[in-house]
């Protein structure tokens, strides 16, 4: 199917397409955004997913309030609220959640 959503020109662009997928099937979806790559096709795919954005080779831009930035993996700012939590969640503010 993400064959399909190239277009001509060798575009693709997605919507958190990884959403609803297990940890498998994101897999498979970074095997075919390589591959659509490897043919020379441009994959622009808004995500909250740590799997997509650790793809070798992705441009990674974030947004914030800052504006858009350029990023590398390990700068994202969602990866450091992820670290800071499970370095210690019962510092978490669980009134938040519950």
């Amino acid at each position: 199917m993400l064959r399909e959503m190239v277009d001509s020109r060798g575009r693709c662009v997605m919507g958190e397409s990884e959403a609803a997928l297990s940890f498998t099937l994101r897999l498979r979806l970074v095997d075919l955004i390589h591959e659509l790559g490897w043919r020379g096709a441009q994959v622009v795919c808004p995500t909250h997913s740590s799997i997509l954005a650790a793809t070798s080779g992705a441009d990674i831009i974030e947004l914030g309030e800052y504006g858009f930035r350029r990023v590398t993996w390990d700068e994202r700012d969602r990866l450091d609220h992820w670290r800071r939590y499970l370095a210690n969640p019962d510092r978490s503010p669980r009134h938040i959640v519950v």
